[in-house]
């Protein structure tokens, strides 16, 4: 697969887990919260669509698209492949935040029973907002769209994760009225960066 960078999570209070995977390469980094919330929308969130809003002939652009804003995450990041299989399977969908004609932000989210969220909850399973001098305000304005998209689902709770290596993005969760549920420790093989900036 020539894959580059790898990354997972296990619990940070394991001992055992941090020692079986650094057996495999992979050195522990960062702690990831594992947050939710009470769905609260504010009314506030514009600018935002659903990929299955996106008409068929119209798709492949918008996952250009994605892919053009992850890489600028991390180079060779695309979730395309995640992005379709939320579809295909039926497990959600994917919200993307635009400015103008420019994606600016997307939320790959998982939607109730018999999916990753659980019962009544929202997940994002992955979230990215464009980085720059605006990105607070994309990650801002994209927490808000997922709001939103929750309630528009009748699901009362919105959980997403943030690696505390991202700790702009981690206070304004905790702002928003984000609460820690899990804490787990991500693991990164090599022992760098990545997209965890």
């Amino acid at each position: 697969w020539r894959t580059r960078h790898a990354g997972l999570f296990t619990f940070a209070q394991s001992p055992k887990h941090i020692g079986f995977y650094k057996k495999y390469g992979f050195y522990p980094r960062f702690l990831t919260a594992n947050m939710s919330k009470k769905v609260e929308p504010c009314g506030c969130a514009s600018g935002w669509t659903k990929m299955s809003d996106v008409p068929a002939t119209e798709r492949s652009a918008v996952l250009d698209g994605c892919r053009e804003l992850t890489d600028t995450i991390y180079e060779g990041l695309d979730v395309g492949d995640e992005i379709r299989a939320v579809a295909d399977q039926k497990l959600g969908d994917t919200i993307l935040l635009w400015k103008a004609s420019r994606l600016t932000g997307l939320a790959v989210c998982h939607l109730g029973a018999g999916t990753e969220a659980g019962s009544d909850v929202c997940y994002v399973k992955f979230g990215a907002a464009r980085p720059g001098r605006d990105a607070q305000q994309h990650f801002g304005r994209l927490l808000d769209a997922c709001e939103q998209f929750a309630a528009s689902q009748n699901l009362s709770r919105l959980a997403a994760g943030s690696n505390t290596a991202r700790h702009e993005a981690y206070r304004q969760m905790l702002t928003r009225g984000f609460r820690t549920n899990v804490l787990g420790v991500a693991m990164e093989k090599p022992n760098e960066v990545g997209y965890n900036r």
